[in-house]
Formats: structure tokens, C-alpha cells, sequence
């Protein structure tokens, strides 16, 4: 059993970090879209907090299960476009060279962050327009290799541009620069679309409900604070960039992470044909079971009953365990003048970081760590202690106030796709 000491042993340093106090670094200044910053990119806490305040309630678990507009646009792209196009590639011409499922995930979860931001009439679709898709994935692929000097040696990579040298490629900028330019056509469509549209969006798959959240969240805070707000040489100041640049982020976060998680969930149940069909088994114990039928399926389980198994919670609990889409560190600066972590007397401004990668890879919380076994978030013979330790261990979202605030939507697509494959 574990004693209370060793459970602040295993968990209580991160949890020091990343509850506040400590700003992040530099490192987080590439998240910035046309020259402005978004609220994950924002360095102290008071911005984030002013910014996160415009769009928490959109992607509280609460709102997404209950919205209207959000089951119209998951039913549009589920049963209009996703299932279609699953179907042909077992049956149709495609049959025989099988489908690439890492592009397809891809397709599907731009389609549904984006119509979640954007609505179902100014969004992507990915899923059926493929040229589109692999020349925008093509872009985000570039933009992603080439990260390190801009991201790690920003004033030697800015200072060797000046002198014609350029140690990221030119590419790189010029996929930046167009990904950016997809994006704001797109933002400025949805904003036309809202302005110009007479009857009320809401409730509809054409409500752009994030964008709807950030440009009520800025008019706010200019009625309240104007030049005075924290966010008025950025947001204010630079509305329609400012908008742009955060509903960017959340396109990119939203898309690449879900789709990377439901290609490893994909692999592993592609080995376990047994745990496929318990599965299976659980998922048509729920009504509508979205089984296939000649007359189609037209409506979507309650959220509160796909909650309630286990299973699937546990396969996607595992996946996110091991194959973290977002693995790598999250870095922090220590506060001045000094702090103190655990037993370790740190300096200020020094950046430090923990990583998913290896909190999920501590043995001594998730025995063979290494092994791909959904049966761990089902053991019943673990008691109390060990699973608040496990659970808190899990880190696949981050933690505290800048954990990732699109987990509950991230988690509402993949269980989604993952019932229908």
C-alpha cells in the first residue's frame, strides 16, 4: 500500500510546478500566429487567465454534452462524411489498397475543431476534399520539422536571417505564412457568415460557437477595461489577428494531438481481436447503439451513458498513457529568487519541465510500463491510494490552471470516431 509519504514523493514536485507561481518561458513565444499572442502562448499568468476566462465555459464537459449545435455538427460530419467514406474503403473500389487511417483520423478531427470554432457552413472538410487535406497536412508537416532554432535559439536564428543565413528553411516561413492565410480565410468567412446571417445561429451546426466566445470575451473585457485591460496592446488593440490567432491555435492543438491518439488506439486494438470484441460488446449495451442499418443512423448515444463505460474509457485512458500525443516537456521558469522543489534548491529563472513521456513511465505507478494494457484502469484489486496516485500520475492534459482546456472536446471526438470504427 502506499503511505502518504511516498504518494507526495511520486507526485507532489510537478504538482508544486505546475499549480502556480512558475511562468512559462520564452520556449512557448512560437505558439504566437501573425505576431500576436493566443492564451497558450501567453507567458504570465494574468494574461492566460483573462484570455482562458472568454472560452471556459465552451469546453467545459458540461457545455459540450449539452449542446445543441455541437451534436448537429458531430451528426453532420459522422454520418454525412466519416461513416461513408469507412464503408467504401471495405466495400467500394478501395477495398483493396485499405485506407490510411493516420490521414483520415487527421481529416476528421480538423473537421470537428474547426466546425466547433467556425460552424459546420465556414469549417473544413477534410474528410471529402482530400487535395485540400494533404496539401494542408503537407504545410502543418513542414512547419512541425523545422521548429527547433526558432523555438530553442530564437535571437541566433533572428540574427543569422538578418545576414541572409537561414538555419530554418524558407519553406518552413512560407508553410507558416500560408497555414495562417487558410486559417484567417476561414475565420473571416465564419465572421461574414455571423454578421450577415439574420436568423439566430444558435442551437444550429452553422454556429461558430468558439469564435462567437472569443469576440464576445474581447468586446467585454474593452467595455469593462479598455485602454486599462492587460490585453489592450494585443487583443483590443489588434482585434481581428487577435481572434485570428487564437482560434488558429486551437485548430492546430485540436486536430494534430486527437488524430495522432486514434492512430496508436487504432494499432494496438488492430492486435487484439478478443478486446475488440468485448468492446464491441459494450458499445451495443448503449441506445442508439450506431450499429448499421439499411435505414441509417441518424441520432447519437447520451454523452452520460457513454461515460459510463469502462472499457472505452480504459482503452483511450491507456492510449493517451502510453502514446501521449504531447509528450515532450512543458517547460516552466523558477520564480526569484530562489525555490524550492522537493529536496532541490533551485535559482530563479532557471526553465524546468516535466514530460508525460516519463510520468507515464513510472514504474512504480504503472507496472510494466512499457505494455499496452487497458486492464490497468480496470483492476478492482488496486485500492484507494493507488488510483488517486495513478490518476493524478496521468498527465497526457498537463495540470492546474494551463492544462489543456480542450481535453473534454478531444475526448468527446475521439470516443466518437472510436465507436463508429
Amino acid at each position: 500500500m502506499l503511505t502518504g509519504r511516498r504518494l507526495s514523493h511520486h507526485y507532489g514536485f510537478y504538482i508544486t510546478v505546475y499549480q502556480g507561481g512558475f511562468e512559462k518561458s520564452p520556449f512557448y513565444s512560437i505558439f504566437d500566429n501573425y505576431g500576436v499572442p493566443c492564451m497558450f502562448s501567453t507567458l504570465t499568468s494574468k494574461e492566460h487567465s483573462l484570455r482562458k476566462r472568454m472560452i471556459t465555459n465552451i469546453y467545459s464537459k458540461s457545455y459540450i454534452q449539452s449542446s445543441a449545435s455541437a451534436e448537429a455538427q458531430s451528426k453532420v460530419i459522422l454520418f454525412d462524411r466519416f461513416l461513408p467514406i469507412l464503408s467504401q474503403s471495405t466495400t467500394g473500389p478501395e477495398a483493396s489498397s485499405g485506407l490510411d487511417v493516420f490521414s483520415f483520423y487527421l481529416a476528421s478531427t480538423m473537421d470537428f475543431i474547426s466546425a466547433y470554432i467556425f460552424g459546420i457552413a465556414s469549417s473544413s472538410n477534410f474528410l471529402q476534399d482530400k487535395a485540400v487535406r494533404d496539401h494542408v497536412l503537407a504545410l502543418y508537416r513542414c512547419r512541425g520539422e523545422n521548429t527547433f532554432f526558432r523555438q530553442e535559439l530564437p535571437g541566433l536564428n533572428a540574427f543569422c536571417k538578418r545576414l541572409g543565413i537561414h538555419l530554418c528553411p524558407k519553406r518552413a516561413d512560407q508553410a507558416n505564412r500560408k497555414l495562417e492565410a487558410w486559417n484567417k480565410s476561414h475565420c473571416d468567412k465564419a465572421i461574414r457568415h455571423l454578421e450577415s446571417t439574420k436568423s439566430d445561429l444558435t442551437g444550429t451546426a452553422d454556429e461558430p460557437i468558439v469564435l462567437k466566445a472569443v469576440l464576445a470575451g474581447i468586446e467585454k473585457e474593452a467595455k469593462s477595461h479598455g485602454k486599462q485591460s492587460l490585453l489592450y496592446p494585443t487583443a483590443l488593440l489588434h482585434r481581428d489577428i487577435s481572434v485570428a490567432s487564437e482560434v488558429f491555435d486551437h485548430i492546430l492543438a485540436g486536430q494534430e494531438t486527437a488524430g495522432l491518439a486514434m492512430t496508436y488506439l487504432t494499432w494496438h486494438m488492430s492486435q487484439d481481436q478478443a478486446l475488440q470484441g468485448r468492446l464491441r460488446e459494450e458499445l451495443l449495451s448503449i441506445e442508439p447503439n450506431l450499429k448499421l442499418s439499411d435505414d441509417g443512423v441518424q441520432s447519437l448515444p447520451d454523452p452520460k451513458e457513454l461515460d459510463a463505460l469502462r472499457l472505452l474509457h480504459a482503452i483511450m485512458m491507456e492510449t493517451l498513457r502510453l502514446n501521449a500525443p504531447i509528450g515532450g516537456p512543458e517547460p516552466r521558469r523558477t520564480p526569484y529568487p530562489q525555490c524550492q522543489i522537493g529536496p532541490y534548491t533551485v535559482p530563479g529563472g532557471a526553465r524546468i519541465a516535466a514530460l508525460a513521456h516519463t510520468l507515464h513511465r513510472d514504474e512504480y505507478v504503472f507496472p510494466d510500463s512499457e505494455k499496452w494494457d487497458p486492464n490497468r484502469w480496470l483492476s478492482s484489486e488496486a485500492d484507494e491510494e493507488e488510483r488517486k496516485l495513478r490518476n493524478r500520475q496521468f498527465w497526457a492534459f498537463g495540470s492546474g490552471g494551463r492544462m489543456c482546456i480542450g481535453s473534454n472536446f478531444a475526448v468527446k471526438g475521439e470516443d466518437a470516431i472510436l465507436r463508429l470504427v
